[in-house]
This record gives structure tokens, C-alpha cells and sequence, in this order.
């Protein structure tokens, strides 16, 4: 990834994306990039797209419509908000298959150390966490990791299917396991088909975000 500064052109693009994100829930088209940009060619769009991707300021995907995500560097770049993307539907009881959904952006918080972050909502469908205070369609704001502490909790991956648990790395067996935070809900014991993705960092309530324990 090249470290380069951010040109006024680029920084306009970003502003672009930025307000088509925040206004309508999702990036827009090459057409209205072309017609907020004052340009008559596709191409113009896609080298811009394509430096900004290179510095690190968003990353497109070419498979999926409108597949342009704006990254922390690309938020702190333009001095703005993080927008965090529903991702989908996630369980706190067993796991279930990601539901994805589309078009559904919210600004998550003013805090500047967002801005630097990789941040994704998801909708909890059960009732495994309610004594760590996240109930049944709540939204959660997840932070992807790469490292977890024990305590954490946190959106796993098992074989394909989300849930959000309490990791647990302990002394006794099962060792290192998903804790649900609900008593009639069992242990889920850590396998080589487990991936955690991200840390669970706040959870919205009667419209305020609240941190979780």
C-alpha cells in the first residue's frame, strides 16, 4: 500500500462517497460519480477509485453493485464520522447463517478513535447475552481484531455461521471456549472450524450506544 498524500481531486471523490453513504445508505453509481465529479468518462472515476484504493482510503469490490467501502484511513482523511454498515443478522443463542443486508449505513459515534477503526453493526437475533446487557434486536457495534483477551465478547464464526459469545482462555476444560451469558444456554468448546472475527464494543439502547462488559 503506497503512504501517499491525498490529492484535492481524491479528497473530493472521498467527500462524494462520503455524502452518498450518509444521505442515501449506500455508495453511489458511476453515473452520479461522474455527474458530482463534472466528468463525461467512466474511466476518470475508476483511476480515481483505483489511486484512493491504493493509499489505502477505501477498497472497491468489482463483483458486488455499488462495492465501494470507505476505510478508517479514508474517514480520517476527511475529518468525518465513521459510517458503519449493517452487515447483517447475527445470533446470541445458536449459531445461524449470516443474513446479509444491503443499503443500511449508520453514523456510530464522533469519538476521533473510531475513525481509525474497522467498525460493522449487526442486529443480535436471541437471547444467549442478556445478562451482559444484549438482548433480543438489539445492534451491536463490532470491531474487527486480530488479537482477543480473554473476557472479551465477541462476533465469532463457526463453520460459516456467526454468533456473539464471551471468549474464555482458561486453566480448567474446556480450556479455551464461548461463553454465553444466559444459563440455559451450554458452553461452546473452541475447534479448528472456530474464527473469531471481531470484539463487540458497544451495544445501542433507547438510542444512546453503551458500552459492553
Amino acid at each position: 500500500m503506497e503512504n501517499l498524500p491525498i490529492t484535492k481531486r481524491q479528497k473530493d471523490m472521498l467527500s462524494i462517497l462520503y455524502r452518498y453513504i450518509k444521505n442515501e445508505g449506500y455508495p453511489p453509481t458511476f453515473e452520479e460519480m461522474r455527474e458530482s465529479l463534472g466528468v463525461s468518462s467512466n474511466q476518470s472515476v475508476i483511476d480515481l477509485l483505483s489511486k484512493l484504493e491504493k493509499k489505502g482510503f477505501l477498497k472497491s469490490n468489482a463483483s458486488a453493485a455499488r462495492g465501494i467501502t470507505l476505510l478508517p484511513l479514508g474517514y480520517e482523511a476527511l475529518g468525518k464520522p465513521t459510517l458503519a454498515a449493517f452487515l447483517g443478522i447475527t445470533s446470541a443463542g445458536a449459531p445461524i447463517d449470516p443474513i446479509e443486508i444491503s443499503g443500511e449505513w449508520q453514523q456510530v459515534s464522533s469519538d476521533a478513535a473510531l475513525l481509525r477503526e474497522e467498525v460493522f453493526l449487526l442486529k443480535i437475533h436471541g437471547d444467549s447475552m442478556i445478562n451482559a446487557g444484549i438482548d433480543d434486536g438489539d445492534v451491536v457495534l463490532v470491531k474487527s481484531e486480530k488479537e482477543f483477551i480473554s473476557g472479551h465478547i465477541v462476533l465469532a464464526d463457526i463453520d460459516g455461521e456467526r454468533t456473539i459469545k464471551r471468549f474464555i482462555s482458561d486453566d480448567q476444560p474446556p480450556y479455551v471456549y464461548l461463553r454465553p451469558e444466559n444459563p440455559k444456554y451450554s458452553v461452546i468448546p473452541a475447534t479448528d472450524k472456530m474464527r473469531l472475527v471481531g470484539r463487540v464494543i458497544s451495544v445501542l439502547k433507547e438510542g444512546y450506544w453503551k458500552a459492553v462488559k
